[in-house]
């Protein structure tokens, strides 16, 4: 028995056998894990159907739990061979003549529906649809037989029919039939409106009592609409009055303030400076220093192109914070883009580095690695050098997070590509430190406004859009090999002509070996199941095999990188390549992020298709950072007509990232903006989509700010706090704390 949780309305708390009976709730609790009637009522339908119009064949999937209205066109019974029994077999339409699409049932020892479902009845269909003999097919399919509209009420043919997200066992026709006993038996005065009254009257929003009432049993489809308006806005409402009242609890928060100080490492660097910032870096780089100033911790966002100068930006920061006295922390999430950071700032801060070496600054600080790799003599005395507070500024992987590292006064952490790391580790860091400390994550993935205002909406969010002066264009062409596989062939002259006139190239592969497995990729093509998918994947160990035998490519020093190799090969290799001894790199997206080689001018990314729209976007930016121009070339050998193909041709029609991200939203169609995992599978939030609902997110924001400001407790708003507690559950808080 589950326990009763003391935050829920007294009838939502009602465990569903008291409600609905034993084996039905039994089956709720077994396959779709829903205990209460709570959990029931917020089981909101995915689509209506209309009684009078049958389902278009033609779009429903494979291999998924459907519900559809159709019309028996034939049925056919016969005695089963194998076995004792009959078989039924049924073909369905979706109209008269069956002339727009047919789908076959089978029934083993169907007698009832032997009886029912004779030519010309219509009813509403369940079951998980297979291919058969090249035929769709629902095996034992559910059904409920549809009224003769001749002898109906035309009201009652006009109220839609609630789909459910359903499974094998429990139909949607039983989950409505659950649903309709527990509202006919609610005690509705009990139910507790996070909504507070003033709100709901000056957007005349239905009460909570209605909407449960009409999103699951409308009169007309225009009653789902209302109710689903009232809960997107619901959910954006407790979404960001979650985000409000942490924002207001790290302003509450005690932090030690690092002010500027003239004549600093700062100033010395500024100076140094062989390049004038841009106006967005000036803009953030005031914001940072009005932020480390303050005596409680900065929480922002840093986002920006690939190539827009965030590192320089952080730190700059770091140094601000080093000349109060404090350290910095530089998160990464590989090896290889930690050693780059290292490299990076050392090189940037020169002589700044070296504090207390031989021709080292008088004041100046020390730049410390820390990977899991390193040798443990190099270990211990970079782990020295943090605790003693020799070191200003710290560089490391998840090894910064061990037990055994210490800071001496650890002042700001700065996670670089924030998306790759849980809250976990970021909390992990932050206890190192005496004070909260100040914290700036960073993003080359650019966010739209409206996913900013509801994923980081307890961040500041910088942005910087313009990219530094001297960085030149990438232009990206996708190759199709469909449809002429010979330009694959050009794509290995390109890689040599490049070669030739003194540049480097790399080669992006979207798998490692023979495994399928070891893909890379972090988004598979949209499309046919991968069942039906033959192309065979290209990898980095047989490209970087191949590459040797390619007439246009003899002479060319190639090279190999990927995570399996052993930390100080990848190392080696990287320093080979960053050093111009390695003309070509095969590589996986090991070096999606971070990696810095301004003579790498050319891109060939292999199976293409394999990739999302902001992973390509990421690659591509690591050529043309030395000032020549920069091509990506996005290989595919999946027909034009394809639907991933329109994804390259996104990443191939602008540089944007603001503009791709976008695309990539509509692409992926995304559906819950905290991802659809919850507890047992299910999200609180269903119908709030950031594409399309960017005005009722701001609308929520602004309520939310003004709601916490006046209470900060939410003790005037117990309904609200109520729902808090119950929409974001601990894996929700944790995403929202990824930021």
């Amino acid at each position: 028995m589950l326990p009763v949780d003391n935050r829920l309305p007294a009838e939502l708390q009602v465990s569903l056998d008291r409600s609905i009976g034993g084996p039905t709730a039994k089956k709720l609790a077994k396959h779709l894990d829903l205990h209460t009637v709570g959990q029931l009522l917020n089981h909101f339908p995915r689509t209506y159907l209309k009684r009078g119009e049958l389902t278009p064949i033609s779009d429903v999937p494979i291999d998924e739990d459907v519900t559809l209205i159709a019309r028996v066109q034939s049925a056919n019974s016969r005695h089963m061979r194998a076995r004792k029994g009959k078989l039924l077999e049924v073909v369905i339409t979706d109209d008269d003549g069956g002339r727009l699409g047919g789908m076959s049932l089978t029934f083993f020892n169907g007698y009832k529906a032997e009886k029912e479902l004779t030519p010309g009845t219509r009813a509403i269909f369940s079951g998980k649809t297979t291919v058969y003999r090249e035929r769709l097919t629902l095996t034992n399919p559910g059904y409920v037989l549809l009224e003769d509209e001749d002898s109906v009420d035309p009201a009652f043919l006009e109220r839609p029919i609630p789909v459910y997200p359903a499974s094998e066992k429990v139909t949607s026709d039983a989950i409505q039939k659950s649903v309709t006993t527990i509202l006919d038996n609610l005690v509705h005065s009990q139910l507790n409106d996070p909504i507070p009254q003033a709100i709901a009257r000056r957007d005349k929003l239905m009460n909570i009592t209605q909407a449960y009432e009409l999103i699951h049993r409308p009169h007309v489809i225009e009653d789902a609409y209302r109710a689903q308006h009232r809960f997107r806005y619901q959910e954006a409402l407790v979404l960001q009055t979650a985000l409000a009242r942490r924002r207001a609890q790290a302003i509450r928060e005690e932090a030690t303030s690092h002010p500027s100080r003239a004549g600093g490492l700062l100033e010395q660097f500024d100076a140094r400076l062989p390049f004038t910032l841009t106006d967005g870096q000036k803009t953030v780089g005031e914001q940072l220093t009005a932020d480390l100033s303050q005596a409680h911790p900065m929480n922002r966002l840093l986002q920006g192109e690939v190539g827009s100068g965030k590192t320089i930006v952080a730190l700059r920061g770091m140094l601000q914070v080093i000349d109060a006295g404090g350290q910095a922390a530089l998160l990464a999430p590989t090896e290889v883009l930690a050693s780059q950071h290292y490299q990076s700032i050392t090189r940037t801060l020169g002589p700044l580095a070296e504090g207390g070496m031989l021709g080292g600054a008088a004041d100046g600080t020390r730049v410390v690695l820390l990977t899991g790799s390193m040798p443990t003599a190099q270990r211990k005395q970079a782990l020295l050098e943090a605790a003693s507070g020799d070191a200003g500024i710290i560089i490391g992987t998840h090894a910064l997070l061990s037990e055994n590292v210490q800071f001496f006064d650890l002042g700001l952490i700065v996670v670089d590509e924030q998306h790759r790391f849980g809250v976990e580790q970021r909390d992990a860091l932050r206890s190192k430190a005496a004070t909260s400390p100040h914290v700036l994550v960073m993003t080359a993935t650019p966010i739209p406004r409206t996913v900013a205002m509801t994923v980081f909406g307890d961040l500041e969010v910088s942005t910087l859009s313009e990219l530094p002066a001297g960085r030149a264009p990438i232009s990206t062409h996708v190759v199709g090999l469909a449809e002429n596989p010979r330009w694959l062939e050009r794509a290995w002259s390109r890689a040599r002509e490049e070669v030739d006139a003194g540049r480097q190239v790399y080669v992006v592969c979207p798998k490692i070996g023979d495994n399928e497995e070891d893909s890379t990729a972090v988004e598979l093509y949209e499309g046919p199941p991968p069942s039906r998918f033959k192309q065979e994947l290209s990898s980095v160990n047989e490209i970087f095999e191949s590459l040797g035998s390619v007439p246009a490519l003899e002479g060319v020093s190639i090279g190999m990188l990927h995570g399996r190799m052993d930390p100080a090969d990848k190392a080696e290799t990287m320093a080979r390549y960053n050093d111009g001894v390695i003309h070509l790199l095969v590589s996986t997206t090991v070096i999606e992020v971070g990696v810095d080689v301004p003579n790498a001018t050319l891109m060939i990314i292999m199976d293409a298709d394999r990739f999302g729209i902001s992973q390509l976007h990421q690659l591509r930016g690591r050529v043309g950072r030395g000032g020549h121009p920069g091509t990506c070339l996005l290989v595919t050998q999946l027909e034009p007509e394809h639907p991933s193909r329109e994804r390259l041709s996104a990443v191939a029609a602008t540089t944007d990232g603001f503009e791709l991200s976008q695309k990539d939203l509509e692409l992926r169609r995304e559906g819950d903006i905290l991802g659809s995992s919850q507890s047992g599978g299910r999200s609180a939030l269903r119908f709030l989509k950031v594409i399309q609902h960017g005005k009722i997110i701001e609308k929520a924001r602004e309520d939310a700010q003004e709601i916490v400001a006046a209470d900060p407790d939410l003790v005037e708003h117990p309904d609200l706090a109520v729902a808090l507690d119950l929409y974001l559950n601990p894996e929700k808080e944790a995403f929202l704390e990824k930021g």
